[in-house]
């Protein structure tokens, strides 16, 4: 990743402060302020789940190429509980701590590209892009 930031995930400032970053660096990359939006909305879910669950964590962002397209990658890494049941944690509706369960999935469909690698007792780490048009 070009220009790639870290920030740290510890506090709800935390949180605000990946966002803003994240849309930054999308408006930056030249995407429209909506598709910005949605980038800093998926900052948003990502380090929410961070908090949630593990605590503590992480979130990598910076710009990718492939060709001729650009776009921006972000990575939400944690040493969390994991998660035991991924493909249910990807259904819309469901959550394990009572919320509207509307994060991983939203996160999944707000970006063009979601992989997601979680390990029980080891972590989260998930990774989406939103390619420029």
């Amino acid at each position: 990743m070009e220009n790639e930031t870290c920030v740290p995930i510890r506090t709800d400032y935390d949180i605000l402060l990946a966002r803003e970053k994240g849309r930054g660096l999308a408006l930056d990359l030249g995407l429209s302020s909506t598709e910005s939006i949605l980038v800093a909305t998926a900052i948003s879910e990502l380090a929410r789940n961070i908090l949630r669950y593990a605590r503590a964590g992480e979130i990598r962002m910076g710009l990718v190429h492939n060709g001729d397209r650009q776009g921006i990658a972000l990575e939400a890494r944690d040493q969390g509980p994991g998660i035991p049941d991924v493909e249910r944690a990807l259904q819309a509706g469901y959550s394990t701590s009572g919320g509207l369960g509307l994060g991983l999935p939203g996160v999944r469909r707000l970006m063009d590209e979601f992989e997601i690698d979680s390990r029980v007792g080891r972590g989260t780490v998930v990774k989406v892009k939103k390619w420029r048009r």
